[in-house]
């Protein structure tokens, strides 16, 4: 009856399961924070995937230097290179890849007072690896 649809952030379709288009092109597409609530917001989401991103904490250096007490809010040209190369970290290979059915499955969960997480994967060559 149905063609092809999103389930758990997936499109199954005859072709198999593939990345939802809608939800890279909204990273893809974030525009620069103005602010450091908006800066926070965006590595806090980022971070949950910071095991998957070589090198996370150098990237986003010059970004939590903006957290400092008594620094006056400056997006340099190094924040921005840094919030672009993330921006592209999070939205191109391997970040995700497809499952392998005959591998077992394993859950990872993460929570705080406000907020749960988590990310479905399998250990490939004694690596993680996030499906969703």
């Amino acid at each position: 009856m149905v063609k092809e649809g999103i389930v758990l952030g997936q499109k199954i379709s005859k072709k198999g399961i593939e990345v939802d288009r809608e939800k890279v092109d909204m990273i893809a597409n974030l525009p620069p924070p103005t602010n450091v609530k908006g800066v926070r917001s965006f590595l806090g989401h980022a971070g949950f995937y910071r095991r998957f991103i070589k090198d996370f904490s150098k990237i986003t250096r010059p970004l939590t230097q903006l957290f400092l007490k008594d620094t006056p809010f400056n997006f340099s040209k190094e924040c921005l290179e840094a919030f672009n190369l993330l921006k592209e970290k999070l939205t191109t290979s391997p970040i995700m890849v497809a499952p392998n059915w005959s591998l077992p499955f394993e859950l990872m969960c993460d929570a705080s007072d406000f907020a749960v997480g988590a990310i479905l994967g399998q250990r490939i060559d004694k690596h993680f690896q996030p499906i969703y």
